[in-house]
């Protein structure tokens, strides 16, 4: 099925490396490799990773020092489009990517105790990849009374996006709930885990700039390959 609207691609370079910086894996004050060789190792042009060198230094992520390079700057919690999306590969960081699986109406799951919600929902089912690798099953219930009418061209990779620009949503806070539950029947078969299977599961409800519980979903996460993580800071 469709993918949905993909960031631009120094986006999603900005995006894994604050991950990156986030779990540890480029340390503060480390330097950067050259612009050319690490540009050559992400297969991008330079172009391409100059602007998302940028964009790290605009989030004070980097400091640019004229001829002595590119050095991570870690002192202070960054600005990210995945900020609230906390599964890692188990070796830390890894780019979300997602592809839609279905999207369609449902009734409000039963898990869902503290909303009002009374439409129904927006039910959007995803595979979410962690630098390529399927790690996250992924069922998202989007208040229809905030959200009437969704298609699949809507959908972008990062739906908090989305929501912001086409509904005027901002997702402000989360709850999340860390259980276990069986793996569903529609699980595709690139997924590590077959239906049945019980594996680690995230059950999020997201509140809106005015505190109503607008989304709810449920994320199986293959712990073959990722985990949950949430830093205390």
């Amino acid at each position: 099925m469709a993918t949905g609207s993909a960031l631009p691609k120094y986006i999603q370079i900005s995006e894994m490396l604050i991950r990156d910086i986030a779990a540890g894996r480029l340390g503060d004050g480390m330097r950067l490799p050259p612009e050319r060789d690490m540009a050559k190792s992400l297969d991008i042009s330079v172009g391409t990773l100059r602007k998302a060198l940028a964009d790290l230094e605009s989030k004070g992520a980097l400091r640019r020092l004229q001829g002595s390079g590119n050095y991570v700057q870690a002192t202070k919690e960054t600005s990210s489009i995945y900020s609230f999306f906390r599964v890692e590969l188990i070796t830390g960081g890894g780019l979300p990517t997602a592809r839609v699986l279905s999207l369609d109406h449902a009734s409000k799951p039963d898990d869902w105790i503290n909303s009002d919600l009374v439409s129904g929902t927006q039910r959007i089912r995803r595979m979410r990849y962690l630098n390529g690798r399927p790690a996250v099953l992924e069922e998202v219930h989007l208040d229809r009374d905030v959200c009437p009418t969704l298609n699949l061209d809507d959908l972008s990779e990062a739906l908090y996006v989305m929501y912001r620009r086409k509904l005027n949503l901002w997702i402000t806070t989360a709850e999340d709930r860390v259980t276990q539950r069986p793996v569903p029947e529609w699980v595709p078969d690139e997924f590590g885990l077959k239906a049945g299977a019980n594996t680690i599961c995230v059950l999020r409800t997201s509140f809106d700039q005015n505190n109503r519980a607008v989304e709810y979903s449920f994320s199986w996460i293959d712990t073959n390959i990722a985990q949950y993580v949430a830093r205390i800071k």
